[in-house]
């Protein structure tokens, strides 16, 4: 399919639901934007997609994806620049780790097409639901399941692909506590850690509950085997910034690849700071707060960019860090890559997707 032959018809709401938003108090994932857009696989082949109006979906009670769990989604977020235009952060990142996805849960590949054709055409309708207020942004969320309606074990033969979209402002407002898990696992080698598959949030839903209840916001998770290297902070990447060295959990089979990782990654390498990917283990985060040379620990991901931890609890004792306001490489990172997003700062990596409106 072709981007000069495909046609996506779009049918408008009656009246936008724009009137319901303050973009100055945007509660994060509570009013979506007012229209998606919907693709069909059936007969073996992805069908012309449609945008619609945002609401609900029928769906039979035997839907597969609800009883099998093949169900995978992506995160993305698009910016006001100042001169009004829509700016994407790496769409084309984006669509290649949704087919990613898509292989690992043996869903069909969406075609690049449909996927950003489809994307540029529903943001341009919804246009003026994208926030012009510094810090917030559109929140986009594509995703795929299986919708056979058919009780058995194995891959659906059909499938629907949805882009839906909603204003947000900061997804946590302070720095968090996070606590490292010893008990539960997020991800197995030769699992599906590395795949935005809904059932890789699902499962960590308990342990997390369990943590919250106790004052912690997150879970760093450690590896599935012996619970002593760690690999991610709750739906993030996590690092940590030892003696001036930026350290994080290489990418594998149980971690993923995360697009936001990836940019502080490369930003903090051009900014002249050394990096390392590899192996993290609990004990050396423990004794680099011992030692006083624990400066900084964050999550990265789509939501936050950069999130804060302020403490770490392992082992009966909270571990608490520097203050945010005098860590200098997530402060100086996260800052580049908000000027880059946004359109205020040169663009080396050509990461930003522009809409002219």
């Amino acid at each position: 399919m072709s981007t000069d032959t495909l046609t996506i018809s779009t049918q408008p709401v009656a009246k936008s639901r724009i009137s319901e938003l303050d973009f100055n108090n945007i509660e994060f994932g509570k009013i979506f934007s007012d229209h998606m857009l919907v693709a069909d696989f059936k007969d073996g082949a992805w069908q012309s997609p449609q945008i619609v109006p945002y609401g609900n979906m029928s769906l039979s009670p035997a839907t597969s994806a609800i009883h099998y769990g093949q169900a995978i989604f992506e995160g993305m977020k698009a910016y006001r620049s100042a001169d009004g235009d829509i700016l994407l952060f790496r769409p084309y990142d984006n669509f290649k780790r949704l087919n990613i996805s898509a292989d690992r849960m043996c869903i069909p590949e969406i075609p690049e097409e449909i996927f950003m054709q489809g994307l540029e055409q529903l943001l341009r309708v919804d246009a003026a639901w994208v926030p012009p207020t510094a810090g917030s942004a559109l929140y986009i969320r594509p995703f795929m399941f299986a919708t056979d309606d058919f009780i058995g074990v194995r891959p659906s033969s059909n499938y629907r692909f949805t882009i839906f979209s909603c204003p947000v402002a900061a997804y946590y407002s302070a720095p968090v506590k996070v606590a490292i898990e010893t008990n539960y696992v997020r991800s197995a080698e030769g699992g599906a850690g590395y795949a935005k598959a809904a059932g890789n949030y699902g499962a960590a839903l308990y342990p997390a509950k369990k943590m919250q209840e106790k004052g912690y916001q997150q879970l760093i998770w450690t590896d599935a085997k012996e619970h002593k290297y760690i690999e991610e902070s709750g739906t993030m990447n996590v690092m940590f910034v030892i003696d001036g060295v930026l350290i994080t959990p290489s990418v594998s089979s149980t971690i993923l690849a995360g697009i936001t990782r990836d940019s502080v990654l490369q930003v903090a390498r051009d900014m002249g700071y050394k990096v390392e990917e590899r192996k993290v283990s609990v004990a050396e985060i423990v004794e680099a707060h011992k030692a006083g040379t624990l400066q900084e620990a964050f999550g990265t991901g789509t939501a936050a960019t950069i999130a804060q931890i302020a403490t770490i609890y392992y082992n009966g004792e909270d571990m608490d860090l520097p203050a945010v306001e005098g860590r200098e490489i997530s402060n100086r990172v996260a800052q580049e890559l908000d000027r880059i997003k946004t359109g205020q700062a040169p663009d080396p990596y050509n990461w930003v997707y522009r809409i002219s409106l």
